[in-house]
């Protein structure tokens, strides 16, 4: 919860940054627009809506792309615990293929393994803990592993090894491929060019602006849109962070769970 809070104070901190920056070259635009009017008359107005047209068309981009790849993530990340779920259910009910006495046994360790999996779920991981696989994990993963492969074995069976073993490998597999998701970004730069458009975007805008008398309500809601934007990209990109998260989906995982008896 702790990691939760302080990842949602810097969100919002970074938009509430880039709206008083905006704000800012938003009101130095305006002033110096008229002060170029004063010293060149209607002259200082040619070219405005066309020369900063650009400008506004790379910031459109730029929001554009970025809150559309956000939210393929953020879909994609809860479609990979959907996926687990499902590969869990079905190598849950592949165990009953196992020989009677080793399946107690077994039950017990997939238990243990879905139980350290929703703990990670919940854990807010840093970058660099997120790259590697937590020791709990991977400790039930390979108990897990060992005890099945030994049940395969003692029951002889090539038709078990063929249905259950790859049912554990895809659900182990969908477990990192999960984990990884969680840190698939854009560059940085994408975000420090979007930050200077928006910065370029509101000078200009400023400038347009100085036409007439200043209006507050215009310069608030155009700083306030794309701060906002911003805002939400970062909730959306960080699901597991932030206030904006996949909690929801983990509720499949956590009655599944209920169910393995």
């Amino acid at each position: 919860m702790t990691h939760q809070i302080e990842f949602a104070v810097f969100a919002v901190a970074l938009g509430l940054g880039l709206f008083a920056a905006m704000l800012v070259c938003l009101e130095v635009g305006r002033r110096l627009a008229l002060h170029q009017t004063e010293k060149h008359g209607t002259a200082a107005r040619t070219g405005v809506g066309k020369a900063d047209a650009p400008v506004y068309t790379i910031l459109a981009l730029l929001i554009g792309f970025t809150f559309s790849g956000a939210t393929t993530r953020f879909d994609y990340r809860r479609e990979l615990v959907s996926r687990e779920a499902n590969a869990i259910s079905t190598a849950w009910l592949r165990i009953a293929m196992l020989p009677q006495a080793s399946q107690p046994a077994i039950r017990d360790r997939f238990r243990r393994y879905v139980d350290v999996r929703l703990a990670s779920y919940s854990s807010a991981l840093t970058p660099a803990e997120a790259v590697r696989e937590p020791p709990a994990v991977a400790r039930a993963r390979d108990t897990l592993w060992m005890d099945a492969v030994a049940g395969c074995r003692a029951d002889r069976g090539d038709r078990t090894c063929l249905l259950l073993l790859p049912a554990l490998n895809e659900m182990f597999d969908l477990a990192d491929m999960e984990r990884l998701a969680r840190w698939i970004h854009p560059p940085v730069i994408i975000y420090v060019m979007l930050g200077i458009a928006a910065l370029a975007s509101a000078l200009f805008a400023g400038y347009a602006l100085a036409a007439a008398a200043r209006n507050p309500m215009y310069m608030v809601a155009i700083a306030a849109t794309v701060a906002v934007a911003l805002y939400v990209i970062v909730e959306l990109e960080y699901p597991r962070r932030g206030l904006v998260r996949v909690d929801a989906m983990d509720k499949v995982l956590v009655e599944l769970r209920a169910t393995l008896r």
